[in-house]
């Protein structure tokens, strides 16, 4: 992955820069090799955080042959972002057990559907809720503006719709 991601870079076709679009690669590589099932480790961070030192190294591989801190740049990468990522899935996880809890002690709609709902994304649509439960709308938005109103929720109005977003999980996806 580090070796083509160098490659990539190298050709630099791109107006913008290569960036985006070469991390991404990074990330289908891990796929396509099934190192990853699923698209998860977002390896931007790491490498905007640590820019200067990335270009430093692309710049001595091509100019020295310098692939030895390259790749160990491009490791060190990898380590610290799936660290990253456990960490936050571990979160999420213990955020998920805390909502079931509180929804089956406090709600009678608990459903394990609506748990996966609530952590699909960091917020849902009335809309979602309805396909994702099989509810009518007057159902989805009554479990909705129960969970608002008891401040589980925090509903924002966005133009014409209504979003409710959890917002422990969103905080925890702002980090």
């Amino acid at each position: 992955m580090a070796v083509i991601h160098y490659q990539f870079e190298s050709i630099h076709p791109y107006y913008d820069g290569n960036g985006r679009t070469g991390r991404i690669l990074n990330v289908l590589y891990l796929i396509l090799n099934g190192i990853q099932d699923v698209p998860i480790l977002y390896l931007s961070r790491y490498i905007i955080n640590n820019k200067a030192d990335y270009y430093r190294l692309l710049r001595e591989v091509k100019e020295h042959g310098n692939w030895e801190e390259w790749l160990i740049y491009m490791i060190q990468g990898v380590t610290q972002t799936a660290r990253e990522t456990i960490e936050l899935i571990e979160d999420m996880k213990e955020q998920m057990q805390q909502m079931k809890q509180l929804l089956r002690s406090n709600y009678r709609f608990y459903s394990h559907d609506l748990l996966n709902n609530l952590f699909k994304y960091p917020y849902t649509k009335i809309e979602f809720v309805m396909d994702d439960l099989g509810v009518s709308r007057v159902t989805a938005s009554g479990y909705l503006n129960t969970l608002a109103k008891d401040g589980v929720l925090r509903k924002e109005k966005v133009g014409n719709s209504n979003f409710y977003v959890n917002p422990a999980l969103f905080d925890r996806l702002k980090k």
